[in-house]
């Protein structure tokens, strides 16, 4: 799939900016490790599970709220494999961790992030959920294996399916 080439364009400039300002090998290593636990929506998923275990008067909400966030997940991957956009690939500006698949729209870490962010919302503390979620998608972006617009379409995806397990 191609994109408008003023969105491409977009996408390039908000890519390198991210790829270039406040990278040092800590931080690169840091980032890295912390993005590695929304591959396959795991953290996510596991903090739902640990929710319908311990929490046995809230369970059916965990179990909802859990739901939704493997329903991000498969939505997500269903759009990445009919789209099927190429993850972005600067010579000058390596990805700086490997990933599954080539493909990379929609961001399926920040689906995942932000679906769980609003379906757990309520059963833990919105704040700390939200801003894990941006982190997480951002992290995305650091490590230059998204393009800034996968990261919105995936948020926006995430935030409505997590908003509808809610309900």
């Amino acid at each position: 799939m191609r994109f408008p080439a003023p969105l491409q364009a977009l996408d390039l400039a908000g890519l390198r900016l991210t790829r270039t300002l406040g990278h040092t090998p800590a931080l690169e290593r840091a980032v890295r490790s912390y993005s590695l636990l929304g591959q396959y929506s795991a953290g996510w998923l596991a903090i739902g599970a640990a929710g319908v275990v311990l929490d046995r008067p809230r369970r059916g909400r965990w179990a909802r709220a859990l739901a939704g966030v493997g329903v991000a997940y498969v939505a997500n991957q269903t759009i990445k494999f009919a789209v099927r956009r190429p993850r972005p690939q600067l010579d000058d500006l390596p990805q700086l961790m490997h990933t599954p698949t080539q493909l990379s729209f929609p961001s399926a870490h920040a689906t995942s992030s932000f679906a769980a962010a609003h379906a757990y919302a309520g059963l833990l503390p919105a704040g700390p959920l939200r801003i894990a979620a941006w982190a997480m998608a951002g992290s995305r972006l650091y490590l230059g294996v998204h393009w800034p617009s996968d990261i919105v379409i995936g948020a926006a995806l995430g935030t409505a399916i997590g908003k509808g397990a809610r309900t």
